[in-house]
Parts: C-alpha cells; structure tokens; sequence
C-alpha cells in the first residue's frame, strides 16, 4: 500500500472545516474520495479549496486548522 501526499496548491491560511461551527471536510482516520475538498487555504480573504488528486483510506491531517501554510506544504496524506 502507497501512501499518497495531498498538498497545498497556496500559501496562507489551512481550514480544515467550512466554518467554525461545521464538522471537518474529513475526519481523520476516514475515507477520500477522488476529486473531494479537504480543506480552504485563504489568501487575503480569498478562500480557496483544496480538492484530493487521489483517493485513499485512513486520511491524515498533517497541518492543524487555522494553522499557516506554504505552497507545496502536505496538508493530507491517505493510504492508497
């Protein structure tokens, strides 16, 4: 099994969930799907999603919510 690397496509800001008050995007431990948003990276107020470019089991969170990111940074990662 592969281990599968989901990165971030910006710099700025990681949310793992839509707002405070909903659940995560993935709960760690859980299933993606391919093409699925993982999570937001706003950049001056711009929020952008963040989609899997493969799907995968036993998901990972890698960067905190509202925790900073760079271009490139493996926010996710998911058995294959």
């Amino acid at each position: 099994m592969t281990t599968k690397e989901i990165r971030s496509p910006l710099p700025g800001t990681f949310y793992r969930r839509p707002s405070p008050e909903e659940p995560p995007f993935i709960e760690d431990g859980g299933a993606v799907a391919e093409g699925a948003v993982v999570g937001l990276v706003e950049v001056m107020k711009t929020f952008h999603e963040v989609k899997a470019d493969a799907g995968g089991t036993n998901a990972r969170y890698l960067i905190e919510n509202e925790q900073p990111v760079t271009a490139g940074d493996v926010i996710l990662e998911v058995d294959g």
